[in-house]
């Protein structure tokens, strides 16, 4: 294995060191032979090991939406970790975890007032898909198994993650998941370079109506969609859409499960997709800016009636309603630090901020219609992606070429299949937007 001589000499990190990490969703080979190595990180930008500025386009991994380097999170976490670093989370509590279940319960639409934390957003969709199993077995009907995922979908990596999930390099090499189908994406021949919802498409939800009828309510316990799908490439809803999802899963006595691992806590101009598009779910998943990425932290928001169903039983009651949790839920620093990044967005109106800049950000990215290679653009808040054109027999090819070419200049964006996506930090300026655009046509139309 080889090193380039720039990053030998200035990553600072050595070939046993590289050799030992084995990295997630990373050509490895790749990497290792050129690191891409980011030392520090403050504001909207990240600091590599050369010492240059990097614009982080995507907010970390949809995660930094406050910006890095924030020192009420940083204070609060010193603070908490030398007063309780850790406490069981299994028979004992302690205040934050309650004052922030309680804070979470206040910005989340209607009846969503009963959250169980979790250490990420994957544990987060894999403990809503237990409990709404769970659910039906208690409400005696033990049929109700099968869940419906979305193609492109994405709902985190375990095992009922990649299976109610859509993305198929997710799922191919690992073998049989859980009992799930899938639903068309929404992504239809004439919405392309949409602006915001579009406005055709909502008849895709009637596809549920035939998945129900293939195999019957009775075996159907929940339907799992990101309200926006982001990690296939930014797909926002059709106008109608989850709405229409809404009645039909009300009508059959299904679940709603909404995936708002990237969506909650502003990045749609409002604390939450359900309650930017108007439609609230049964369940919610939420996670990535809950901390502002400091540290891991899930969660699940369920209605009240879902949590009195579990608290419906017989025997004692020191006895267990829900066999089911983590080492780390509710983890006492992650507490702090969700309670100080719930603190920033509220202070500094973030989701107000990301809805007055989104127009502005529509118009920029929408702007690049035209340049080579793309073939469509869609947005919604804060969140934006580029379809490429495939290089012949790679699809993926254009879309690493145009991000290593944008780190190089000082931006980072996401590559993922055939797209570029952006997730800015919602503390962007209007100049940062012009500058990431520029740089980002530029490196486009350089590509082969």
């Amino acid at each position: 294995m080889t090193i380039s001589s720039n990053s030998s000499n200035n990553h600072g990190i050595s070939q046993a060191q590289l050799d030992a990490h084995w990295m997630p969703f990373t050509g490895n080979r790749e990497f290792k032979k050129d690191p891409r190595i980011i030392v520090s990180a403050q504001g909207n930008y990240y600091t590599d090991a050369r010492g240059r500025k990097i614009f982080d386009g995507l907010s970390g991994l949809w995660t930094c939406g406050a910006g890095h380097g924030r020192t009420e999170i940083t204070e609060a976490i010193a603070k908490q970790a030398a007063t309780l670093d850790y406490s069981p989370a299994f028979q004992f509590g302690h205040p934050k975890s309650f004052e922030l279940a309680h804070r979470i319960t206040q910005i989340m639409p209607e009846d969503l007032n009963r959250v169980f934390f979790t250490g990420s957003g994957s544990e987060a969709v894999e403990t809503a898909l237990k409990i709404a199993r769970g659910y039906w077995r208690k409400q005696g009907q033990a049929s109700k198994t099968r869940f419906i995922g979305r193609s492109k979908g994405y709902h985190g990596v375990n095992y009922g993650g990649i299976s109610v999930g859509g993305l198929s390099p997710n799922r191919a090499i690992f073998g049989q998941g859980i009992e799930a189908c899938h639903l068309p994406h929404t992504m239809i021949s004439g919405n392309n370079f949409i602006q915001g919802m579009p406005s055709e498409g909502a008849y895709l939800a009637e596809e549920l109506e035939q998945l129900v009828t293939l195999h019957d309510a009775s075996t159907i316990a929940a339907v799992i969609v990101e309200p926006l799908a982001g990690s296939a490439g930014v797909i926002p809803p059709p106008v109608g859409y989850l709405k229409r999802l809404r009645e039909i899963c009300t009508k059959h006595n299904i679940l709603l499960i909404f995936d708002e691992v990237i969506t909650a806590f502003g990045r749609m101009g409002s604390n939450t997709g359900a309650a930017e598009f108007g439609v609230t779910p049964d369940l919610m998943t939420v996670a990535k800016q809950l901390t502002n990425g400091v540290i891991p932290m899930g969660a699940v928001i369920a209605k009240q009636e879902i949590y009195d169903t579990y608290m419906d039983t017989a025997g004692p009651e020191y006895m267990l309603e829900l066999p089911h949790g983590y080492t780390y839920s509710a983890h006492p620093v992650a507490c702090a630090a969700a309670l100080a990044s719930l603190d920033i967005l509220a202070k500094e109106s973030l989701p107000e901020r990301v809805k007055t800049i989104a127009p502005y950000f529509q118009a920029a990215l929408h702007d690049l219609k035209g340049v080579v290679h793309i073939n469509d653009i869609r947005n919604y808040g804060l969140a934006g992606a580029l379809s490429i054109d495939h290089a012949v027999g790679e699809p993926a090819k254009r879309p690493y070429q145009i991000a290593m070419k944008m780190w190089q200049k000082g931006f980072y964006v996401r590559y993922g299949g055939d797209t570029i996506q952006l997730g800015l930090p919602f503390t962007s300026t209007l100049p940062e937007i012009d500058s990431l655009m520029n740089a980002l046509g530029e490196t486009i139309a350089e590509v082969n």
